[in-house]
């Protein structure tokens, strides 16, 4: 099906050679920091937003990508003949997936919108896959069963390096923040239906990889060695580099995927984000 067109928002963090190589068109969130709003991906780079965080007291925000923005991504392409398939950040946390699902109410054509209930690169595995499965000619039927069966094999665990982001952002009491800050509690988690989940804690950064290293090997065994690993990251480029040594000895996988963590994760998280996306056996 070589003239469906595969669209995603920024919530998935691809790579930009990837978004170049599948021709994916991107619809940006919108990040407000300092009072001054930037598209997500496109005003603002994502090592610039994090210098901004690590040297100021500034705590962004973010804004759904909006009706009209989805309006006219899809009738641009409608017109040109083609279907569309949008691949959506969790629609749990945000509106933008409704969003898009009134543009396509509204427009005339072949549209179709899959909800990940996801953040992050979990979304960039989904969406990529769709754009190789275009390029082999996979129907929509085949391309939505394969993708949804992916989602459900595909596993991420990510860990913050400060708990006042998620404080400022409502995700946790601002007592938890206080006594996780003071215990030095670096709490390790994952995505359940949509929203971010608690799936345990450790004490002091030097024990998350380790602890990240054990559940993954209780969910998944250690022979990647036909399989891609992916690693997330937004400003530590030193854990990055640990965690890559790490995820090489203990795993050998076939390859490894790095993707920056962007500006709109990033607001709710704060630097320091750190995190692993797998397949599941």
């Amino acid at each position: 099906m070589r003239d469906l067109k595969i669209i995603c928002d920024s919530l998935s963090d691809i790579p930009k050679d990837l978004i170049d190589k599948y021709d994916i068109e991107v619809v940006p969130l919108t990040v407000i920091l300092d009072g001054k709003e930037y598209k997500d991906g496109i005003d603002l780079s994502n090592d610039e937003f994090y210098r901004i965080l690590r040297e100021t007291n500034a705590y962004p925000k973010t804004s759904q990508a909006t009706y009209a923005q989805f309006k006219e991504v899809f009738k641009k392409y409608v017109n040109e003949g083609r279907a569309v398939l949008y691949i959506a950040g969790s629609s749990v946390a945000t509106g933008t997936y409704q969003s898009a699902v009134i543009a396509k109410n509204d427009t005339e054509g072949e549209i179709y919108t899959y909800d990940s209930k996801a953040f992050s690169y979990v979304i960039g595995i989904l969406v990529v896959k769709a754009a190789q499965l275009v390029k082999e000619g996979k129907n929509i039927e085949q391309i939505m069963d394969e993708i949804h069966e992916l989602r459900e094999k595909t596993q991420v665990l990510f860990s913050v390096d400060t708990l006042e982001y998620l404080q400022k952002g409502g995700r946790i009491s601002s007592t938890k923040a206080a006594i996780g800050s003071i215990l030095n509690i670096k709490p390790i988690l994952d995505m359940k239906e949509g929203l971010v989940s608690q799936v345990c804690q450790v004490r002091g950064k030097k024990n998350v990889i380790a602890k990240m290293v054990e559940i993954i090997k209780e969910n998944s065994g250690t022979d990647f060695s036909e399989d891609t690993i992916c690693i997330g990251y937004s400003d530590d480029f030193k854990e990055r580099e640990i965690l890559t040594q790490v995820v090489k000895e203990e795993f050998n996988p076939k390859d490894i995927l790095y993707f920056q963590i962007g500006t709109c994760v990033g607001s709710h998280a704060g630097p320091g984000l750190t995190g692993i996306v797998w397949v599941k056996k």
